[in-house]
């Protein structure tokens, strides 16, 4: 639940429009917004990463509602030119 891999994970999962259960940890929190378009819980807080699961698992609608959003949310914030540029400025910055 503390893995740096979480992102590439979590933005794959996000693609394919799957419902994500993450920790706050690195960048996911960036690209998730919590209850929206995927749900974020506290690191090392296994009983509530459960019952989320769990929950999602129970209520099809609920998760799909969720994989829509977050696919909406990858392609609207990271797929975009709008993404490049921010990334464009970003470099700059840097080397500024």
């Amino acid at each position: 639940m503390r893995s740096s891999s979480m992102l590439s994970r979590g933005t794959q999962a996000m693609w394919k429009a799957r419902p994500v259960v993450a920790s706050r940890v690195g960048g996911i929190e960036d690209q998730i917004e919590s209850g929206r378009s995927g749900i974020l819980i506290e690191p090392d807080d296994l009983e509530r990463f459960g019952s989320e699961v769990a929950a999602l698992l129970e209520d099809r609608a609920r998760a799909e509602h969720l994989g829509t959003e977050a696919k909406a949310r990858v392609t609207r914030e990271f797929l975009t030119p709008r993404h490049l540029i921010k990334q464009g400025r970003l470099v700059l910055s840097l080397i500024e």
